[in-house]
């Protein structure tokens, strides 16, 4: 006989058609709910993977990895770029003059960040001049009191390249007709689209300009950095602080950490409500078990008296609600992992076959869905979906295993 006999008896009570058809419906349900449940979780993870990989990459092609302020806008930021450069993972290093602002239009003030740059050097550490919808960042020449402005911002200002708007900085200029903020007109040369809330608050100048503006002569705010792998920043940061104890450090994690927390937040809230569908269907293993328990029980008795131990007759009807899970995951699986890898095409064609945009490019800052499969994932709910099937068949196997064979074998 096959060894262990417990998962044999097991495994032939899986697969036998005998019996109740009633239970074979309750199982054949269950199999297809765990399967179902399985497959959704491994399709919207992967869809949740596949946004925040792309706000990631739309966001860092914008946002400094890592910043190193100076301690004064008189410093000369030379000597800290070379010391910054030399540490390794840094790949580029540019000066960076700026802060927060405001932008007005007729009728229209909006709150940004405003940044001084060197158009040749910023190709070195920002994706700006690739996503330029309008004009180009090269227009940004010193003297020109120019301003490249995302595209969500231009259009709250209804501005376009030719157009003018006016910068004003929280700061006060003192006059003898008395105070007033420091502000000064910049003609617009250039939109860009990143696609993410950067485009609604990010606005850059030549730096020789923002430093006319903020009156740091040749001096800088900061210098940013370009990494190799940007999800180092944190541990080249701490890096930079111990090198360079007096200045403020921070990276992408913090300034932008908000944002891609609630990102993970989420994903863990999607990923604990479609557990529950899981554990349901994988719960409806206790009845299947149950029920076979009532029917099996002559056959219980045969087995206690030919030997079989309790351990073993648990070991029987534990073994045939896990193969039932497993048969359960494997499809969910089997299903889920290849409409996940294709997820994009799959709505593009169903787009294309109904006539529909779901994602509409002048609504949503992604116009497609975006996929990626990470195998974390994938065993995270394989893991759990088999542990909850397995706890499943706790109960209906303790009570076969408490069934005397005397009691049941006087009524057969």
């Amino acid at each position: 006989m096959f060894r262990p006999f417990p998962l044999f008896i097991g495994l032939r009570y899986a697969r036998s058609r005998r019996g109740a058809r009633f239970v074979s419906v309750v199982s054949a349900v269950a199999l297809c709910g765990l399967a179902l449940g399985v497959m959704a979780l491994v399709v919207v993870l992967s869809v949740m993977n596949g946004f925040d990989r792309e706000l990631r990459a739309r966001i860092l092609s914008l946002v400094p990895h890592v910043t190193v302020h100076t301690r004064d806008s008189s410093e000369d930021w030379h000597p800290l770029a070379e010391r910054l450069l030399a540490l390794p993972g840094v790949t580029a290093a540019v000066p960076w003059t700026g802060g927060t602002a405001m932008l007005s239009t007729p009728g229209v003030v909006r709150g940004v960040e405003l940044g001084g740059v060197r158009p040749l050097e910023d190709l070195a550490i920002s994706g700006v001049a690739e996503h330029m919808v309008a004009g180009s960042l090269a227009d940004l020449e010193p003297g020109g009191f120019g301003i490249v402005l995302g595209g969500l911002l231009a259009r709250s200002l209804r501005v376009d390249v030719g157009d003018t708007v006016t910068v004003m900085l929280p700061q006060l200029t003192v006059t003898p007709a008395g105070a007033w903020p420091r502000m000064r007109r910049f003609h617009v040369v250039g939109v860009f689209r990143v696609g993410a809330q950067v485009d609604a608050s990010t606005a850059l100048v030549h730096l020789e300009d923002a430093g006319r503006l903020y009156r740091t002569g040749r001096g800088v705010h900061a210098v940013r950095l370009l990494l190799d792998e940007p999800a180092q920043a944190p541990a080249i940061a701490a890096r930079v602080a111990a090198a360079e104890p007096e200045r403020v450090i921070e990276d992408w994690s913090r300034t932008q950490g908000t944002l891609f927390s609630a990102v993970r937040m989420e994903k863990r809230m999607v990923t604990l409500l479609l557990m529950v569908v899981v554990a349901v269907a994988a719960f409806n293993i206790v009845s299947i078990l149950t029920m076979v328990v009532a029917e099996k029980r002559g056959a219980i008795a045969v087995l206690r008296t030919m030997g079989a131990s309790p351990a073993q007759v648990m070991a029987i009807f534990a073994a045939q609600g896990t193969l039932t899970g497993v048969a359960g995951v494997a499809t969910g699986l089997a299903a889920g992992i290849p409409l996940a890898l294709h997820a994009g095409a799959i709505l593009a064609w169903f787009e294309e076959l109904l006539g529909l945009r779901l994602f509409d490019p002048n609504v949503y800052f992604i116009s497609y869905l975006p996929s990626q499969v990470q195998g974390a994932d994938v065993a995270l709910v394989s893991g759990v979906a088999l542990l909850l099937c397995v706890l499943a068949t706790v109960y209906p196997a303790h009570r076969a295993a408490a069934i005397g064979p005397a009691e049941a074998l006087r009524y057969e």
